[in-house]
């Protein structure tokens, strides 16, 4: 039962990660474009989460955590960079 519902929730994921491709490409708006970088961020770390329960190793949560933070502070640099025009002050 496990399995079948691992392989539910990856579908999920990956169909919501093709969702936010398409919003990359035709997002009428550049916040809308960051927002799809954002949440595709997220869904990667459930599909490496789900994988990780699905092989049943720890590793793939440690990289999961990693990715958060990357994606975090790139998040907010690149709302930064479109904000003000520089990362750095």
């Amino acid at each position: 039962m496990i399995t079948a519902s691992l392989f539910f929730a990856i579908g999920c994921f990956a169909l919501g990660l093709l969702f936010n491709l398409w919003r990359i490409s035709r997002g009428p708006d550049l916040a809308d474009r960051i927002l799809a970088l954002d949440t595709m961020v997220i869904n990667v770390i459930a599909l490496l989460i789900l994988y990780g329960i699905q092989k049943g190793t720890m590793i793939y949560f440690e990289a999961s955590m990693l990715i958060a933070m990357v994606g975090f502070v790139s998040t907010v640099a690149y709302c930064r960079f479109i904000l003000r025009g520089d990362i750095i002050e």
